[in-house]
């Protein structure tokens, strides 16, 4: 079984990612977007939050437990 997400309780704490998001979302801001922390103890994960607010909080995936996601998706 694949660890539970993690999160924090605002994206401030993630200063040193870009984030990014699917080229097929539209302009209304009404998706995710992702960014891989390159430094300190969230290396590795995958960070997700919700455009509409950028500063709040965001969701931390294993790249396993996202994989297992997106597999779920499809």
């Amino acid at each position: 079984m694949t660890a539970l997400p993690r999160n924090v309780p605002s994206t401030a704490e993630l200063p040193e990612v870009r984030w990014l998001r699917s080229s097929y979302s539209t302009g209304a801001n009404n998706c995710v977007e992702t960014a891989r922390p390159r430094s300190g103890p969230r290396t590795g994960l995958l960070a997700v939050r919700d455009s509409k607010d950028p500063a709040g909080p965001a969701l931390l995936f294993s790249p396993e437990s996202w994989a297992g996601f997106l597999a779920a998706l499809r």
